[in-house]
């Protein structure tokens, strides 16, 4: 029996993984569908609308992160919106103007925008495609186009098994 430790060959290698799902906020999404205030289920009443805006529970959008929209085949008139973000203003810490899974999209991508990409400059970098997370593709598209200027050489998958993305010539 052989008494050599066991040498880990993929920290040695100086591949750098990035996990997208790094980027998924932690914090839930409320939502506040304007199909539940259709009028027979085809059009908004700006009274009954506005009576749902004075008597709402506004509270509980407090320090929350919002998405607004209508899950309905209905026409919305622009001031729904606007009577909506007047509400959330002074209460929600973001306001989003679509469904939680476009929030979700959103914020991914900012976070990827945001990205501190130093670390990454002339280094083998793994995006990591794996895991338990359903992230949308639109952030594998946004990560290649932030990091290919900078990096050596672009991966996907896990360091055992990876899709050459991009090398630098």
């Amino acid at each position: 029996m052989s008494t050599e430790p066991i040498e880990n060959k993929v920290a040695k290698s100086g591949l750098i993984t990035l996990e997208i799902s790094s980027f998924v906020p932690k914090d839930s999404i409320l939502e506040i569908d304007i199909k539940d205030h259709l009028w027979e289920g085809i059009a908004l009443r700006e009274k009954d609308f506005r009576d749902f805006i004075k008597n709402n529970d506004w509270q509980k959008y407090q320090s929350a992160c919002v998405a607004v929209h209508c899950s309905a085949d209905a026409i919305i008139p622009n001031w729904a919106y606007m009577l909506l973000a007047s509400e959330l203003a002074e209460k929600a810490r973001e306001i989003f103007f679509g469904t939680p899974e476009e929030f979700q999209k959103h914020r991914i991508i900012q976070a990827i925008k945001a990205l501190d990409t130093r670390e990454f400059e002339d280094e083998r970098v793994i995006v990591k495609g794996c895991g338990n997370e359903l992230i949308d593709y639109a952030a594998y598209g946004y990560v290649t186009a932030v990091l290919r200027p900078i990096v050596k050489s672009l991966m996907f998958g896990e360091p055992c098994s990876t899709v050459p993305i991009y090398k630098k010539r």
